[in-house]
């Protein structure tokens, strides 16, 4: 028993740097707290004694703020980092190694009585305010980023983000990559500082629209070159693009705005 709770303790050292002696562990922490309660409520439970588990589960619900329900299945090394607001359904399912953080949601989507809540495998990270629902499975290494709402099943090693949460993978470093970030450099543009291997459908399509205005300039100073061969003076090189020009774009690019109208 003591090795087991040694082997879980050090487990939580490992994934929370804030932790900084076993004594505080077992008396500050409340996701330490609920499982420990759970794992009582949960044997009782399979005893039969459904109402008692239930108001040991409540007793917890009170005092730590997560709600787990008796029926739940743990595995080993669970840790609830912060805690408070987390439910954990009835028929919920979770292995070894899982991390939660406050605010998720592992609910169910049918009032039938059924296996209604989700399945995580081992080793998954489910961020601050996540909501994952229904009958779906979280394959092992799985990451669930901070308030996202995930409905279908999610690969093993998979990063889900947003609302309905969406599967997305690295970035590759490529040239047409390269191509981008000097176009969104050049224009201002930095799609929501995302970090290389952390992509996003919607910084995607942004994506192909640095595309296409590349390949816009580069046919414009193609243009620009072949007019100047003839002999016909003209500059189609796009400007910079800063906050002045936004603002107040200069003569030069639009020579004929300012110009009063004549009478008719």
């Amino acid at each position: 028993m003591f090795k087991n709770l040694r082997e879980y303790l050090n487990s939580i050292f490992q994934r929370d740097p804030a932790a900084r002696s076993m004594l505080e562990l077992l008396t500050a922490y409340p996701g330490v707290h609920a499982l420990a309660l759970h794992r009582l409520s949960h044997c009782l439970w399979g005893w039969q004694l459904r109402w008692l588990a239930r108001m040991l589960s409540q007793l917890g619900r009170w005092l730590t703020g997560i709600e787990i329900h008796p029926g739940a299945k743990i595995g080993k090394r669970f840790f609830i980092d912060h805690g408070m607001g987390v439910v954990i359904g009835e028929t919920a399912e979770i292995g070894d190694d899982v991390t939660l953080y406050h605010g998720v949601t592992l609910g169910g989507t049918t009032w039938r009585k059924e296996k209604r809540h989700p399945t995580l495998g081992n080793n998954v990270v489910v961020g601050a305010g996540a909501k994952i629902l229904g009958p779906i499975t979280v394959g092992d290494n799985a990451r669930v980023g901070s308030n996202s709402v995930v409905v279908k099943d999610v690969p093993a090693g998979a990063t889900v983000v947003g609302i309905p949460g969406r599967v997305i993978g690295p970035k590759k470093a490529d040239a047409k990559y390269q191509q981008r970030e000097a176009m969104a450099k050049k224009i201002g543009f930095d799609a929501y500082g995302q970090s290389p291997d952390m992509p996003d459908p919607v910084a995607h399509a942004i994506d192909l629209i640095l595309d296409h205005m590349h390949l816009v300039d580069k046919k414009m100073k193609i243009i620009s070159s072949a007019l100047e061969k003839t002999g016909v003076k003209v500059n189609l090189d796009m400007p910079e693009l800063e906050v002045n020009n936004l603002e107040d774009p200069p003569a030069s690019v639009y020579p004929q705005r300012d110009k009063p109208k004549e009478n008719s």
